[in-house]
């Protein structure tokens, strides 16, 4: 089975990552993916970028090098309610949306509040994929979150950023190995993504790779290996 996507990346317009769109997708194309995602983060991170930067989205090709660029957004949960930080008329516009908690944009709440915020959030019928669910200084019930996701038609990510050794998220491989539990009770798909700032790291999901092996995760429950999957969690309009 082959790895044919990755669909969290960054470039240097979100302000602290490290290369151009042309850049990432030529090296998208040398890691033999046929799918890129794009996904600045969006504007409530400190020094990302402005609504006018995804207002624009338009204008930039969604194919480069042979590679089927999904342009979109990061977007930051700004509260326990489970509000993002772009308005509706501007994801529409998106090709894909991540939502994910970063602390700079959230006051973290308990294990059942931080569910909640994911289970609302889940609700936004321009959300894509939760990102990067597995750090521990957010705890979640992964039970509930698997559970919502399958229910919402919602992606649960495996960060590969999560997992490299000395990674700055708290007991991302013990939660991730829960969440992977979980998600194979429900049904739920998961996707591998690199997170990647830099070009070196398109398409490297190495330690998402042995985390499913390690824990036999039905392969078929991960979208990286089909595009007939993928475009279940696209929009069609």
């Amino acid at each position: 089975m082959n790895d044919i996507l990755d669909l969290h990346t960054h470039t240097l317009a979100s302000g602290h990552a490290y290369n151009t769109i042309m850049e990432m997708a030529a090296a998208a194309k040398e890691a033999g993916l046929q799918f890129l995602g794009i996904t600045e983060h969006a504007p409530q991170m400190p020094g990302s970028c402005h609504i006018y930067y995804f207002e624009n989205l338009k204008v930039v090709p969604r194919s480069l090098y042979g590679v089927r660029l999904l342009l979109g957004t990061e977007l930051n949960i700004n509260d326990l309610e489970g509000h993002v930080d772009l308005p509706e008329n501007v994801l529409k516009q998106m090709d894909i949306c991540v939502a994910s908690m970063h602390k700079p944009c959230i006051q973290v709440g308990s294990r059942q509040e931080n569910t909640r915020a994911y289970r609302l959030v889940m609700e936004n019928p321009y959300v894509t994929i939760i990102g990067h669910p597995d750090d521990g200084k957010m705890p979640v019930d992964y039970e509930e979150l698997a559970k919502g996701a399958a229910e919402a038609h919602v992606l649960l990510e495996l960060n590969n950023s999560s997992l490299r050794p000395g990674g700055f998220r708290l007991n991302s491989q013990e939660n991730a190995k829960t969440m992977l539990k979980y998600c194979e009770k429900y049904g739920t798909r998961v996707v591998m993504d690199s997170d990647a700032h830099v070009m070196t790291d398109v398409g490297n999901h190495g330690y998402c790779l042995t985390l499913v092996e390690e824990t036999g995760f039905p392969k078929e429950l991960v979208v990286n290996y089909s595009a007939a999957l993928l475009e279940e969690y696209l929009k069609t309009e």
